[in-house]
């Protein structure tokens, strides 16, 4: 992934527009260069630029500007899932039109909320792309994934998914559906092949790594029999249920899409969602499963689950009402019983992501051996199911939603 050569069109041209734009007092540029801006490990789906400009103004003095800019992998079966599902026309719409229209039901009530970084448009882009402001500068990073999100961190997270979540049923009880692309997200007929494909490996290499976790007799049956079965559970979980509460998730919730700004004394200031490549209209189990199951700390994950729950629906109750939501609010109960209906979703998460967010940094992270059937990819998944930080969470979860119900077919 490092090594990954910067296309030749990620040029200054190419910035001029936006420098034009958003420098105030713009010239011209004075030095332009562009680096590959995350470590392997840190972002599986996109190739992450830096780019770093110093801008001449006006009146001779200098200013230093920087963008993000994400691309796609040349890969062919990177290609190949491009073609089914566009991943970054999805977040370039994201970004254009959902997120400021979520914005925009806040400021109509009189409050200010941001939900991520501004984005901008590349006018002779070669590929596709998703350029945007460089959230670093702001003093904006990610907490550590390894370690998992403290109480603090997780409640802060918690609020910024309520408003979110509170703005997007607004929407659909204002304005009607989202488009069908956010309805249905990657659950879509022609990505179900890719889907299988890569739940056999892994799926395979899950259970060969389940029987040496501590414990494993009480629910390995259940493992097994959920193998054959795994994508159409998945598929059939995608299904959008009108009788109960719904809203956009984010689809992609974990600790690395997560960013915090904090403030001179290290108390959080505030909160962005970043990658909205995987949103999905439907119920709010998929983004509560996929953040704490993934991204919160080992003494936290089980035990304040449900307070964190009641935390969220608290939020999410205030910000219906701030936004004068028209339609039944959903009780405690409600969303309670919409994780034990979905439940298998969290074992996805715990088989997957999970497993990607509490990897040691290794060169051998990327999109191809998430993927593949190679060796390379086979040694990659073992090592994902073995670290001994992941025994540790996967022999605590396990159990947990055996006794949820979450493995039964």
């Amino acid at each position: 992934m490092a090594t990954s050569k910067i296309p030749d069109w990620i040029t200054a041209e190419l910035f001029e527009d936006v420098l034009k734009a958003n420098v105030e007092g713009y010239s011209k540029v004075k030095t332009f260069k562009a680096d590959i801006g995350s470590a392997a490990g840190e972002n599986y789906a996109t190739i992450m630029l830096r780019v770093n400009i110093d801008v001449e103004l006006q009146d001779g003095k200098t200013k230093p500007v920087s963008y993000m800019v994400k691309l796609p992998h040349q890969l062919e079966v990177y290609q190949e899932m491009m073609k089914r599902t566009n991943i970054f026309d999805i977040e370039r719409s994201m970004y254009n039109e959902v997120v400021p229209e979520m914005a925009a039901l806040y400021k109509e009530v009189g409050v200010d909320i941001t939900f991520g970084a501004k984005s901008y448009d590349l006018k002779n882009a070669k590929t596709d792309y998703v350029a945007l402001e460089d959230l670093g500068i702001k003093g904006f990073k990610n907490a550590n994934r390894l370690e998992g999100l403290d109480q603090t961190h997780t409640e802060r997270v918690l609020l910024k998914l309520a408003q979110w979540h509170a703005a997007s049923a607004v929407r659909v009880a204002t304005k009607g559906p989202y488009p069908d692309v956010l309805v249905q997200g990657f659950f879509k007929e022609d990505t179900r092949p890719m889907i299988t494909e890569m739940m056999k490996g892994m799926g395979a290499n899950f259970v060969k790594s389940c029987v040496t976790y501590e414990g494993y007799e009480i629910f390995i049956d259940k493992v097994k029999a959920l193998q054959p079965v795994f994508v159409d559970k998945l598929f059939e979980f995608a299904k959008v249920d009108p009788t109960e509460f719904n809203v956009l998730n984010h689809g992609d919730s974990w600790s690395n899409n997560i960013m915090f700004q904090y403030d001179a004394f290290g108390k959080i200031k505030e909160v962005y969602m970043v990658d909205y490549q995987i949103p999905k209209y439907g119920t709010v189990a998929q983004d509560l499963l996929y953040f704490l199951l993934s991204s919160t700390k080992l003494e936290d994950k089980l035990t304040k689950f449900d307070y964190y729950i009641k935390v969220y629906h608290e939020y999410l109750v205030e910000h219906l009402k701030i936004l004068k939501y028209s339609k039944p609010i959903p009780s405690l109960r409600d969303i309670h019983l919409a994780l034990f209906k979905y439940g298998f979703f969290g074992y996805s998460v715990v088989t997957g992501v999970m497993a990607a967010v509490l990897l040691d940094p290794t060169d051998s992270a990327s999109f191809e051996n998430f993927m593949g059937d190679t060796e390379a990819g086979v040694d990659f998944q073992m090592q994902l199911y073995n670290s001994p930080r992941y025994r540790k969470h996967i022999q605590a979860i396990m159990p947990w939603l055996l006794n949820r119900g979450s493995l039964d077919i």
